[in-house]
Formats: structure tokens, C-alpha cells, sequence
């Protein structure tokens, strides 16, 4: 019996030490991933501001407010508070660059544009007279704008930028990668955990097997007799 709960105590520490190897490249390869990101935030530069109270916004912290309603309330995103660092004011996690990217679709939903048009058009039976016209979008998405409407579908294109799409797209896949960073942090940490379990069981039978056989070879001295 001692001999199978050694083989097995040595088995456990033998899987203990692969789990904890698998930990450790985990974590190499998420920190490459993390230094890779860190860079890339660095060359671009793009920086949250505060005042000198730490009070996100700074001179424009109601539309601070403002945004982060649209995030957390509209979109329904959950923000690290923890990761929006006044002393720290690069954008590189990702509550930051779902933060940066709600400030620009803020903005957009918000925007204004100047609609001229070259001759008169038509909606639903009216004429629209040629001219020029001030439009004020007030929250519509890409997908919200009436394209039969003249004034509407030139200024859907007005507002909603390919340089909008393509920044919103870019801060999108920058919170994901940032997301899936601390996943893979965390997938270490498990891994290790468990790896160092198994190592601490088997270790364990093992040295609990050798104690028990160790004690008992033991000779037990037995009293020397009396002499008559």
C-alpha cells in the first residue's frame, strides 16, 4: 500500500510541476501580449484629462459625466474605477480606452454639420429647396439617419467619419486585447495555483509514506530481564 501511495504521491508532483510550467509560459506570453500593448499606447500618446483635484473632465467635467453615462448606462459597460489613474493619464486599459471611445461617439451623437445642397430635393412629397442647412444630430447612430431624407443622408457621412468608425474601431480592439490580457493574467495565476497544489499533495504522500516506513523499521528495544 505505501508503495502505491508513493508512486501516486510522485505522479501528483510530477503533474503539479507541468501545470506550474504551463503557468509560467502563460504568464510569459501575456506579459509579452501586455508589453506589446504598452507600447503601442505609449506611440500613441493619447492621454484622459484631469484637474488638479484628480476630477475626471478637468474644466469640462460635465461632459466627462455626460460620456461616462453614455458608457456605463447606454452601453451598459461595467468601468474599473481603479483603472482611470489621474496619475497615470495614458490611455492603455481598458475601461481608459472604452472611456476614449465613448468620448468620440459622444461627440458624434452630439455633432453638428453644414448640408448643402446643390439642387432641390424630395421627401415624403415635399420639396426640399436647394440651399444650405445647419443640422444638429441628436443621438442618432450610423444606422439611425434616414438616407431617403436629402439633408439626413448627407449628413450621416458628415458626422459619422470613416476617421469616427475607424478610431472607435481601433479603441474597441484595444479595450478587447487590454480585457484579454487580464483574462490570460488570470489564467496564469490558476494554473500555477493548481500546479502548485498537486506539487505540495504528491511532496506530501510522499514524504508521508517515507515517515510511516521509516518508523516502522524501527527495532523496538524490548527491557533487559531481571536477574533472579
Amino acid at each position: 500500500m505505501n508503495g502505491r501511495l508513493k508512486k501516486l504521491g510522485i505522479v501528483l508532483a510530477v503533474m503539479g510541476f507541468a501545470f506550474v510550467a504551463g503557468g509560467g509560459y502563460a504568464f510569459y506570453r501575456t506579459n509579452q501580449g501586455s508589453q506589446a500593448l504598452q507600447a503601442f499606447s505609449t506611440a500613441q500618446n493619447v492621454k484622459l484629462a484631469y484637474d488638479d483635484q484628480g476630477v475626471l473632465g478637468g474644466e469640462n467635467a460635465e461632459e466627462a459625466t455626460a460620456i461616462m453615462a453614455l458608457l456605463t448606462n447606454d452601453w451598459g459597460y461595467n468601468v474599473d474605477k481603479s483603472e482611470l489613474n489621474p496619475n497615470d493619464p495614458l490611455v492603455n486599459t481598458s475601461s481608459e480606452y472604452m472611456y476614449q471611445m465613448a468620448t468620440i461617439a459622444y461627440h458624434t451623437l452630439h455633432g453638428s454639420t453644414t448640408v448643402v445642397l446643390t439642387e432641390p430635393g424630395e421627401f415624403n412629397g415635399e420639396v426640399i429647396p436647394a440651399g444650405t442647412y445647419e443640422f444638429q444630430n441628436d443621438g442618432r447612430y450610423w444606422t439611425g439617419f434616414d438616407r431617403s431624407n436629402p439633408i439626413e443622408g448627407a449628413a450621416r457621412g458628415q458626422l459619422w467619419t470613416g476617421t469616427a468608425h475607424a478610431l472607435i474601431a481601433e479603441l474597441g480592439v484595444g479595450s478587447v486585447t487590454a480585457s484579454a490580457l487580464q483574462l490570460g493574467l488570470g489564467m496564469a495565476a490558476i494554473l500555477a495555483g493548481v500546479g502548485l497544489m498537486f506539487v505540495i499533495t504528491g511532496l506530501g504522500l510522499v514524504w508521508a509514506v517515507r515517515a510511516e516506513t521509516v518508523k516502522v523499521k524501527v527495532p523496538v528495544l524490548q527491557p533487559a530481564g531481571t536477574p533472579a
